[in-house]
């Protein structure tokens, strides 16, 4: 294991690999400020979200959903999806396989 380095991916929201094997990575995503956006994509990787702080208004394909700190869920591959950071915080969010992208 080593140190990752802290990546800006858009204005005001940077991620940060905490953890990563062939088959699970786990990545630290911060928004430092309201209406900092993680843009919609979609991957074929499994992802879960853990909220650790802050509040967030996701876009899970047609289902839109508002989450705050303790909640999470799981997006399956292939879904686009993307949020909107309501009030600042941090997502932990779990891949599988890892996300070799992010490497």
């Amino acid at each position: 294991m080593g140190d990752f380095p802290v990546v800006e991916t858009g204005e005001n929201v940077t991620r940060q690999v905490l953890a990563d094997h062939p088959d699970l990575m786990v990545v630290a995503f911060r928004f430092d400020a309201e209406g900092a956006e993680g843009a919609l994509h979609d991957h074929p990787h499994v992802q879960s979200t853990f909220v650790e702080s802050g509040r967030f208004r996701f876009f899970l394909g047609e289902e839109v959903r508002e989450v705050g700190p303790g909640d999470s869920f799981v997006i399956p591959s292939g879904l686009r999806h993307g949020c909107l950071c309501l009030e600042p915080g941090k997502l932990v969010d779990c891949f599988t396989p890892r996300r070799d992208d992010f490497l």
